[in-house]
């Protein structure tokens, strides 16, 4: 693997030098795009608005709109911005896992000891282990700061990015239905249903199978054919039948 990011971990006044690598990648099936007329390849250029010439991409500069003017930016103003966050994680606090929103988390990383002597490295995972805390700092990676949670996983420390405050939307478009109290029978049968359903949750048990279904279809029609698929049953759930509903389902999960 091919590091990302070179920097250290900040664990109060231990500095730990490491290198951060992508701990995830994609399944997803690589698909082209053509020209439905001939089928030839779609491919995207860099285009001068005023040239209509294509442009290197060595010769693309960033730049920022202030008024009528575009100030161009390079590599060492991006770094200026934040000098320790280019190259500082620091751990400000120290949190529970359960006190994060599953809906502020991002992309993970694997973080490699960048020293011979990794003895801090080493210290900082087996005190997140035993203390069952995760931390949480800032760091700049591709010109964004990026809030994350320095966290252990087995015998590797990671760094997961997680969303800031203002970068969630509000619900408050939404057309939600009214709080009304439900019947307290209705509400007793969901919960029966969730502790029937209740497990250790395991990640091996789920595979994504859309691909391999979605790779059917491929093979199949290159030979012609059309790959069988699965009719969706459709389902409706009328309030009236609710309680019905759930009882059918315990029921059918007993089975």
């Amino acid at each position: 693997m091919r590091s990302i990011w070179k920097g250290s971990i900040g664990f109060g006044l231990v500095n730990i030098p490491i290198k951060l690598y992508t701990a995830v990648e994609s399944t997803s099936i690589d698909l082209d795009m053509l020209d439905e007329k001939d089928h030839s390849k779609i491919r995207f250029k860099r285009i001068n608005e005023n040239t209509n010439k294509e442009v290197p991409y060595n010769q693309i500069v960033k730049a920022y709109k202030l008024d009528d003017n575009y100030i161009i930016l390079d590599d060492k103003d991006f770094a200026d911005a934040s000098p320790v966050k280019t190259k500082l994680i620091e751990i400000e606090s120290f949190v529970n896992t359960e006190e994060i929103n599953l809906m502020y988390y991002e992309s993970s990383f694997f973080a490699e000891p960048d020293a011979k002597n990794s003895k801090a490295y080493i210290l900082l995972l087996q005190a997140l282990k035993k203390s069952g805390k995760v931390g949480v700092g800032r760091f700049v990676l591709r010109t964004k700061e990026n809030l994350c949670i320095i966290h252990p996983l087995d015998n590797v420390i990671a760094i997961t990015r997680i969303r800031f405050e203002n970068e969630l939307r509000k619900p408050d478009d939404l057309k939600l239905p009214d709080t009304k109290a439900l019947p307290k029978k209705e509400i007793d049968m969901a919960l029966s249903l969730i502790e029937q359903y209740q497990e250790k949750f395991d990640i091996s048990k789920f595979k994504d199978t859309y691909n391999d279904d979605l790779l059917k279809i491929i093979k199949a029609k290159a030979k012609g054919k059309r790959a069988t698929v699965k009719k969706l049953k459709a389902v409706s759930n009328d309030d009236d039948s609710l309680y019905d509903t759930l009882m059918k389902s315990l029921k059918s999960n007993q089975a």
